[in-house]
């Protein structure tokens, strides 16, 4: 049988079709202001639960806001005085191995592979890949330091970066304080006869975006932490940036341990000079894998995003097309809350006489 209240939505497709292409046109437009709003939002939409479940203990809204954003504030300005020195010692040791790797990619791993697959390199140029790299390292670090005089010398832009920045904790604090109040709000701004099906799709919407937000941050942060320890035990000097790397790699669904694999197998062989270490790489992912296929993702994320690892990269493409850093950031909660609604109308549409072929 089919449902009245999406019956409702489909007579009146004009004027919801208008209100969505509205809202996406004011995202637009505003994108370039909207990044600590956005980030505040995230942060509020991830602590209301924490904030809801210590009101539940009978305790002050405000309070309880406090309470949630000091712990947050406190648990980001620990991992950021942690991270980031390991982070610059890390990459500040990856640029100086850059010669080395360009010197075994030039004499090693290319005459390897052309050996390997019986092919001849006469017709190649004999270029001295190092020899250029050494030549132009002067001309790059000029560059980048033209960049940055740019960058440091337009008061302006720090100026408007650092407001934002300042702006994110104002916002995430309030919209935490009074996020139950503006859902209700924005609730009752639909037809009285919406109400109750919009109220259960925002509820669906919510489990679907909040399964993959907090369940996916954590399972991001965990494989980080699993693949930097084992690097780190197996004695590769880039285990924390490769270990990052493969753990935020991980929002796409394979693409993690993909990446991650790939580079620091490369990077335990320009190191070690051998085939032993990669053993070691190799089962350091192969155990993430299994955890995260195995008990992270089941556990913490399930099946309930059912969105295609093909629409994931897509829709993070198709989000920086559009509004950039902002974009990518909304990317995959906006497609998410599609994906509801197109389920929905999708089972509608099966429930309809234009479906079973009776009008």
């Amino acid at each position: 049988m089919s449902d009245p209240a999406a019956e409702v939505v489909i007579r009146r497709w004009p004027w919801v079709l208008g209100v969505v292409l509205g809202f996406a046109l004011l995202f637009y437009l505003l994108q370039p202001i909207l990044m600590p709003f956005v980030l505040g939002g995230l942060i509020a939409y991830l602590g209301d639960p924490l904030v809801d479940a210590l009101e539940r203990r009978r305790m002050n809204r405000t309070w309880a806001t406090v309470l949630v954003f000091t712990f947050i504030s406190l648990l980001m300005l620990l991992t950021l005085l942690f991270t980031i020195p390991l982070l610059a010692q890390q990459i500040d040791s990856l640029i100086s191995r850059v010669p080395a790797a360009l010197n075994w990619l030039t004499g090693t791993a290319i005459p390897g592979l052309l050996s390997m697959l019986d092919l001849s390199s006469s017709h190649l140029a004999a270029l001295d890949w190092g020899a250029q790299l050494e030549k132009n390292w002067q001309s790059l670090g000029r560059l980048l330091a033209n960049a940055g005089k740019q960058i440091t010398g337009s008061g302006a832009g720090i100026v408007t970066w650092m407001a934002n920045m300042a702006l994110v904790p104002v916002v995430s604090f309030y919209l935490m304080r009074d996020w139950d109040i503006l859902v209700a709000k924005a609730l009752r701004m639909f037809p009285m006869d919406w109400q109750d099906r919009v109220s259960e799709l925002v509820a669906e919407a919510d489990e679907v975006v909040g399964a993959f937000l907090r369940g996916q941050f954590v399972v991001m942060c965990a494989l980080g932490l699993i693949y930097s320890l084992g690097l780190a035990i197996v004695g590769v000097k880039l285990a924390v940036l490769l270990g990052v790397i493969a753990g935020l790699a991980s929002l796409v669904p394979y693409l993690g341990f993909a990446v991650g694999i790939v580079a620091s197998l490369i990077a335990a062989y320009v190191q070690f000079g051998e085939w032993a270490p990669l053993i070691g790489v190799a089962l350091v992912f192969g155990v993430g894998q299994l955890v995260e296929s195995m008990v992270l993702t089941p556990v913490l994320v399930g099946d309930k995003i059912g969105l295609h690892p093909v629409a994931v990269i897509f829709a993070l493409m198709a989000g920086g097309q559009i509004g950039g850093f902002v974009g990518v950031v909304v990317a995959l909660p906006v497609a998410a809350v599609i994906m509801v609604f197109l389920r929905h109308g999708v089972d509608y549409y099966r429930n309809s006489e234009m479906y079973s072929g009776n009008d």
